[in-house]
């Protein structure tokens, strides 16, 4: 590790935020991910006894299964068979790793394809068989029956297997997918920042693509946050008993009013017709579904304009500004709004002063090219 952080930073920086642990198995090492976070597990005789370089290797091989969620894109496949085609994908692109690493050209196929296309390419297509266990064996066709009655999907001997423990990869099978990407995203973003952006040439792409603002389908994130906003408000109702007086008196009902500020930004920057419809037609369609008060506020510098409908009232509409953009004002303004927002939605690109903190729940919906003001809140980027 103290190698890579002098040599190669980028995976030392990495190595730093695994946990580790001793492993007493065949394998050298082995990586997984426990609660969406990755765990190192390192037998050290068996890891001492490759040389240095061939360690370096190893270790880099294990990080990539990390970078690429190798372990958490198996599914439903065949054990040896995905595990082979993990390695295919990553290995050719390491220096000095082991001979006995399986590699493409092993299996006659090309270097540079994808896990999957590989896993496509090594199955058989006819019955893939039991796909519990990894497909090791030294059955014959006499003893198995006929050709293609085996077990396995893949033709493989002992030493086509990885090197590292995949076994352990059955401990992220618990984890959902996009917990984990946004663990290893984070984990990437520190390691490129403390390595002062030097990263190897063949994760440049994956890197830039986790550096960035993940792809978000705005319309299911928007859904969500409104669906998470909290309830006010009672109402009466004879369907339900009263607590205190029976039947002699209405039972209360929560109230499903949702009661939401929405600030947009009307600087020159956000002032894209099909973005703010697209935005507003989608706002009011969740809000028609439920007992919704609106507080639109439309602010600059300054608020220079502020409407206020219920959702079955309300009608799209945008609003012209210009100017520079204060953030501030919106936020000061639900302070003193009455009732209390349950939420507030921010249509900017984020270039402005916000306040250092907030108590209400925020959604920083940012045009594709804008950037979050601030530390606190979700955020959310708009697509045209």
């Amino acid at each position: 590790m103290i190698r890579l952080l002098k040599r190669r930073p980028f995976y030392g920086h990495l190595l730093l935020n695994f946990r580790r642990r001793l492993g007493a198995g065949a394998y050298p090492l082995g990586v997984t991910l426990v609660g969406g976070a990755p765990l190192l597990e390192v037998n050290p005789e068996r890891f001492a006894a490759y040389p240095a370089q061939e360690q370096e290797a190893l270790l880099e091989h294990v990080i990539k299964h990390v970078l690429h969620l190798h372990m958490t894109r198996r599914k439903e496949r065949h054990g040896l068979t995905w595990d082979v085609a993990c390695d295919l994908a990553i290995n050719p692109g390491i220096a000095g790793m082991p001979v006995e690493a399986p590699g493409p050209a092993r299996f006659k196929l090309d270097a540079g394809l994808a896990a999957e296309e590989y896993y496509r390419l090594l199955s058989r297509p006819f019955d893939t068989g039991n796909l519990e266990g990894q497909g090791l064996g030294d059955a014959t066709q006499e003893s198995s029956g006929d050709s293609g009655a085996g077990s396995s999907t893949l033709d493989v001997a002992h030493d086509t297997s990885p090197l590292d423990d995949h076994s352990l990869w059955a401990e992220a099978d618990a984890v959902p997918r996009r917990l984990a990407e946004q663990r290893v995203r984070a984990l990437v973003q520190d390691a490129w920042r403390k390595s002062d952006g030097e990263v190897p040439g063949d994760l440049r792409a994956l890197v830039a693509a986790m550096l960035a603002p993940a792809p978000i389908a705005w319309r299911q994130v928007l859904q969500q946050f409104v669906a998470t906003a909290g309830r006010v408000g009672r109402r009466s109702t004879w369907k339900r008993e009263h607590r205190r007086f029976a039947h002699a008196t209405p039972g209360q009902r929560k109230r499903r009013r949702l009661n939401l500020l929405i600030g947009v930004d009307v600087s020159d920057s956000t002032n894209i017709h099909a973005l703010r419809e697209a935005f507003a037609a989608e706002l009011l369609r969740i809000a028609r579904s439920r007992d919704t008060l609106l507080t639109v506020l439309y602010a600059g510098s300054r608020i220079q304009k502020i409407a206020s409908f219920r959702g079955n009232e309300a009608v799209a509409e945008v609003y012209q500004g210009g100017g520079f953009t204060d953030l501030r004002p919106v936020f000061d303004y639900a302070r003193t709004l009455q009732p209390r927002p349950a939420a507030v939605i921010y249509l900017t690109d984020g270039y402005g002063e916000a306040p250092e903190h907030m108590e209400f729940p925020t959604l920083w919906a940012l045009t594709k090219d804008g950037q979050k003001p601030v530390e606190w809140g979700v955020e959310l980027r708009l697509d045209e």
